[in-house]
């Protein structure tokens, strides 16, 4: 090779079209990305919202200012373009880079583009829940009810049936559902990701949602990795050992924006899925660290259990995407006060590090569950563990049953095509008071990340993690706090243009505070598709009442894992 085909190939740039509602003002050269400008629809056709109507020229597209969303869903963004019912504002259809259009633009939806099965390396996909008819049959809480599934958008690895959503291709899934309820049920509630690995359906992941000893909101959190083929189902499930629980009078599901989010591997990618069990144990100290059971891994060659199966060991260095679920019953007054927490650790070269630290509100007397999610880089030959800290004088019960409430999941992804980063929320500038939609101000753990960057100048600064490289990405998010509000929520924006508004992706939300709890806690998980260029924020909304305290030291922190697409 001459030396000036070697500098030519060093210098060259990825060459990439203009985006859709762009045009392109020169050509890309062998060191220079061509440039786009936007097309400024208002002023090419003054008249594209009508006599009346006033045109503001966005990004991409426009909006016709005081236009309601049903009428501009009915075709009035015109030919090529469509209602971006997100952005509440009228975008250019995007055209099919590589590949072959799946699902032609509409009125309200934009283009699908298929690409290769062959160089598809990951995809994420959303949708939203809600209750069946309590009119239905088989709507009954007590056996147990699926939830209604409308994914949002058409993805070329499932499809959705109504209460289930169908895998079209082999792979590697990660899923994460964030759920809220207000419900009166004795017992608790158990939600459940189930797969139909079974006649009846295995329970791939849980969480026990407590009976409350007012009527206020609670969330949960749970996620789950497995190994997916072709017709096999994924369901959400929702159920209560009390008989007389009544989906009409004791249940009120908050409707958060997109719960349910998963992404998808090829096995070309190289990744692999664990899952493990946990021993059921009777537990009267203030540690507890759990002993696992693996139940199905893809490469036993690339994860392993330690000898005392206590923690999980790596062959090769890579990400770790994990979820750690712990069901449990307590008793004791010190249990509500102090609460619980769960922390993980990383051991490398035989000394051991804490890795994150999530707390959980404490019951007296009841079932409740504690879970932790998180992305870590890893090395040859290092070891994760998991260890529940309770209070003194505080009697527990930790669930492993052969079901999702009581698990260890994770994929290992080769570090090649994947990254993640850890941050933690800054003390300086935090939210206190009476907050309504202030965005969190970061601190991040690495600085010398390339993919993924919190934004550290201009009006962004410390608020926005910005992507340079197109991919799917994986969100974990856990607040302690101590607040007086009737309702607190947490929302993560995405952000394609510093012009652009940022739409909301994922939620969740708190009721009040439990009765006689110093701490609570909120969180939320969620996965998504970026590109070279877009950047998330998260947001904290406090309804009637006050933020008085967040933990910004432990108990608070997000992680970001982000894999090639």
């Amino acid at each position: 090779m001459s030396f000036a085909i070697f500098k030519r190939l060093l210098h060259s740039v990825e060459m990439h079209l203009c985006p859709a509602g762009f045009f392109q003002l020169s050509e890309c050269s062998e060191n220079v990305d061509r440039i786009c400008q936007d097309r400024d629809e208002c002023m090419d056709s003054p008249r594209i919202c009508g006599e009346k109507i006033k045109c503001l020229n966005t990004p991409g597209g426009f909006r016709c200012l005081g236009v309601a969303e049903k009428d501009a869903a009915l075709g009035l963004c015109g030919d090529q373009y469509f209602f971006n019912k997100e952005l509440q504002e009228c975008q250019a259809c995007s055209e099919c880079e590589e590949g072959v259009v799946t699902f032609p633009c509409t009125a309200d939806s934009d283009t699908v583009c298929t690409v290769s099965s062959d160089s598809k390396l990951s995809e994420s996909c959303s949708a939203s829940l809600s209750l069946p008819s309590a009119k239905m049959a088989n709507s009954q809480i007590f056996p147990g009810l699926n939830l209604k599934i409308k994914e949002k958008a058409q993805c070329e690895i499932l499809s959705s049936d109504d209460h289930k959503l169908i895998f079209r291709q082999h792979g590697l899934l990660w899923a994460d559902l964030n759920f809220a309820v207000k419900h009166n049920c004795r017992n608790f509630l158990q939600l459940s990701l189930k797969s139909n690995n079974s006649e009846e359906g295995y329970e791939l992941s849980g969480s026990r949602i407590e009976q409350p000893d007012g009527k206020y909101f609670q969330s949960t959190s749970i996620s789950c990795a497995a190994e997916v083929e072709p017709s096999q189902t994924l369901s959400v499930s929702l159920k209560s050992p009390n008989q007389f629980c009544n989906q009409s009078k004791d249940l009120h599901v908050y409707d958060l924006n997109m719960p349910l989010s998963l992404f998808w591997l090829s096995h070309d990618t190289g990744a692999v899925a664990m899952t493990a069990q946990m021993s059921t144990a009777l537990h009267y100290q203030t540690n507890y660290r759990p002993t696992f059971r693996v139940i199905s891994v893809s490469d036993p060659y690339m994860i392993s259990l330690s000898h005392d199966g206590r923690s999980i060991k790596f062959t090769e260095s890579g990400v770790v995407k994990f979820v750690f679920q712990q069901a449990l019953y307590s008793m004791g007054p010190t249990c509500v006060r102090e609460g619980f927490s769960l922390t993980s650790y990383v051991n490398r070269n035989g000394t051991n590090s804490e890795l994150m630290r999530v707390f959980k509100s404490g019951v007296n007397y009841r079932d409740t569950s504690i879970s932790a999610s998180g992305a870590e880089k890893v090395s040859v030959g290092d070891i994760i563990s998991f260890e529940v800290i309770s209070p003194a004088q505080c009697n527990v019960r930790y669930f492993g049953e052969n079901s999702g409430i009581s698990i260890l999941s994770l994929l290992w992804i080769p570090s090649a095509i994947s990254t993640a980063v850890t941050a933690k929320v800054s003390s300086s500038g935090l939210p206190t008071g009476a907050v309504r939609n202030k965005l969190l101000h970061f601190i991040q753990d690495s600085s010398n990340e390339r993919i993924i960057q919190l934004v550290t100048s201009g009006q962004l600064a410390h608020k926005y993690f910005l992507f340079t490289e197109r991919g799917v990405v994986s969100v974990s998010f856990n607040l302690k706090l101590i607040h007086s509000c009737n309702v607190i929520k947490m929302t993560l924006n995405k952000l394609l243009s510093d012009q652009g508004q940022p739409a909301a992706i994922a939620q969740q939300i708190g009721g009040q505070m439990p009765e006689g709890s110093l701490w609570t806690s909120v969180s939320f998980r969620s996965s998504f598709d970026v590109q070279n260029g877009t950047k998330i924020s998260i947001s904290l909304d406090c309804v009637r009442g006050r933020i008085n305290q967040i933990a910004h030291d432990q108990g608070t922190n997000l992680s970001i894992l982000w894999v090639s697409s």
